[in-house]
This record gives C-alpha cells, structure tokens and sequence, in this order.
C-alpha cells in the first residue's frame, strides 16, 4: 500500500518493514534499520493501487516520533492527489529530559478533514501574519485617519519593503524572528 525512502540511507522500503499495530495503522521502529546516523527526512509514497483505491474522504497521515519519550509529531498527509512527499523529520531537540528509546515513523489511514494541516502550511500562515502585522504598524505611523479610514502615502509599500530588506540585510536573524 505504501512505502518509505530515508534519503542518502535506505533503498525503498514497503509496508513490510512496518509493525500493524492496528488495523489501518502501522509503525516502523528505525533502529530496525541501523543506520550509519538518524536521518534527517522521509520520502513517503502510495503505490498506485492504494492511492486509486483509498476510501473518499481518507488520508494516509504520516507521524515522526523522534524518542519514545517524545510525543508523535504530524508531518502531512498523502492521498490520490498528492501519492507521495518528502518530509524533514524533526529532532529529539534539546529538552531537559534525554531522549529515550529509537525514533519512530508513523502511518495511519485517517479521515482527511480531521487532519491538522502541515506544519509548513503552520509555518507559512504564521510567517504571513507576523509579515503583516509589521507593514500595518508601519502604515500606522504615517497614516492619518478620514471618517474612520487609514489614509497612507502613496508610496507606502515600497517604503516599507525598503526598510525591511535593510533591516534583514543588517541582521540576518531579523526574518527568523517572524516564525514564533
């Protein structure tokens, strides 16, 4: 039904090399693999087959849990409009407590609309809203109200897209500190 790449260490893998843990999930315990070092994404694909025949209205999700004491993080969905994707797997991190036990991937017939989004659609919206709020308090400063309206100069745009590249150019850390 589905298989699995780690980029620059594994040939494909299929749902063989998955443990069924019940009966639309499957879980692949990575230290089954040993690999020279952890890898640092997934390539998860549908066979054609299953992406034809998957049930309207389900997903395949894809799960990481980088430790077993590390809770299960959603990477993304496949399904027959998107058979397969490369997902970066995330971290142990640097938590107080160690990590414990071998990473584990994750795969799960689902329902589609119960789903979170991706966390790259996460990151983007989030991005998108601090990069919006910045430019609405820039216009703030120079604007002067009309019946209850936001008046602004013209050229207000490409004063502020001016300023921020400056701003990022000065400090390379400035645009990461639009993701929270």
């Amino acid at each position: 039904m589905f298989g699995v790449v780690f980029p620059d260490h594994t040939f494909p893998l299929d749902a063989t090399a998955f443990a069924q843990v019940a009966p639309n999930s499957w879980l692949l315990d990575l230290s089954t693999l040993a690999l020279a070092a952890a890898p640092r994404s997934a390539v998860v694909f549908l066979l054609p087959a299953a992406a034809a025949a998957l049930p309207p209205g389900k997903a395949v999700a894809v799960y990481f849990q980088a430790a077993a004491n590390r809770p299960f993080a959603f990477l993304g969905a496949l399904g027959p409009t998107r058979p397969s994707a490369s997902f970066p797997l995330p971290e142990a991190g640097d938590e107080p407590e160690p990590a414990v036990g071998p990473a584990k991937l994750g795969v799960a017939v689902e329902d589609a609309a119960a789903l979170p989004p991706p966390p790259d659609e996460q990151r983007a919206e989030r991005v998108a809203l601090r990069v919006g709020e910045n430019l609405f308090n820039f216009m703030q400063s120079f604007c002067g109200a009309d019946g209850g309206k936001l008046v602004v100069p013209t050229d207000i745009l490409d004063r502020w897209f001016r300023k921020f590249q400056e701003r990022a150019k000065k400090d390379p850390m400035y645009l990461k500190s639009f993701d929270f």
